[in-house]
């Protein structure tokens, strides 16, 4: 007869394996920067170095979560935990902090900005907008003791833009910075619209990139404010612009032709004919 286990065994049981795995992977990340015995490529990196694989691997992830690709997802976050794994063992070779250090400064931060879930003696929270209340509350207060008083103070610059301009807006908002409603951001792209062809008319490149800066400001205000995350509806626009033009032209292929060889009109008429079929697939 099978020995059933208790759940907290289960669950020891899990644990342990998941810190095994995680033990593993440490040391295979000392032993690719071994002094003696190390691979050469990463006995060359440093902090700066790998900053363009951390970005092009968060990007890999975010696809595949777009794509709703559970195998790649899996496969793409051990991508990215690699990332984080190499940083704290660069850390580590400097004594400045290793990885149980950033494993404890996440734990405690989440606790500290949930006291809802963890604590006995706060409040009930009992809304998405409570929450996200109180974490914005308590992000200040760690601005603050981080003397990052000012209020656009610790928005990265090197999110990508359209993301950097929604987060820059929505902490303007905060201190009344903004429009009461969408309408008032329809007329604003009117008027930037109006500015940038006035520029255009001038000839003038730096005064039209501006204006054209400010015509995707306001439509990134406009995403704010109907709720829609700018970054995300940009890369899934990118995405079915890219499966349409394939659509195209696998069909001119097919019809022993090129997209290149084609007027505009035929052209148009290939979009909206792959626009139709992948519409109804």
């Amino acid at each position: 007869m099978p020995v059933l286990l208790p759940a907290v065994a289960i669950m020891e049981a899990e644990t342990a394996v998941a810190a095994n795995a995680m033990a593993k992977l440490l040391d295979v990340m000392s032993r690719l920067r071994d002094p003696e015995y190390g691979c050469p490529w990463d006995l060359q990196q440093d902090f700066k170095s790998i900053v363009t694989f951390t970005v092009e691997e968060t990007y890999e992830l975010a696809d595949a979560i777009e794509a709703e690709n559970f195998e790649q997802i899996r496969e793409e976050l051990g991508d990215v935990l690699f990332q984080v794994v190499f940083y704290a063992q660069l850390a580590s070779e400097q004594n400045r902090f290793d990885f149980d250090d950033v494993v404890a400064g996440i734990t405690s931060k989440l606790i500290r900005r949930h006291p809802h879930v963890f604590s006995n003696n706060s409040e009930a929270v009992t809304s998405e907008a409570e929450v996200k209340e109180n974490w914005e509350r308590f992000k200040q207060s760690e601005r603050e003791q981080k003397k990052q008083s000012a209020i656009l103070d610790d928005v990265p610059r090197a999110l990508p833009a359209l993301s950097r301009a929604q987060k820059l807006q929505k902490r303007a908002a905060r201190v009344g910075f903004d429009w009461l409603g969408a309408e008032g951001v329809w007329a604003k792209i009117d008027e930037e619209v109006s500015e940038l062809r006035e520029a255009i008319v001038s000839q003038n490149d730096s005064h039209i990139e501006a204006e054209l800066g400010d015509v995707l400001i306001a439509v990134v205000n406009l995403a704010r404010h109907l709720g829609v995350d700018a970054e995300s509806a940009t890369r899934r626009a990118n995405s079915r612009f890219e499966n349409r033009f394939r659509v195209m032209e696998q069909a001119a292929l097919e019809e022993g032709t090129s997209l290149k060889e084609e007027t505009l009109e035929q052209l148009e008429k290939r979009w909206q004919q792959a626009k139709a079929h992948l519409a109804a697939d």
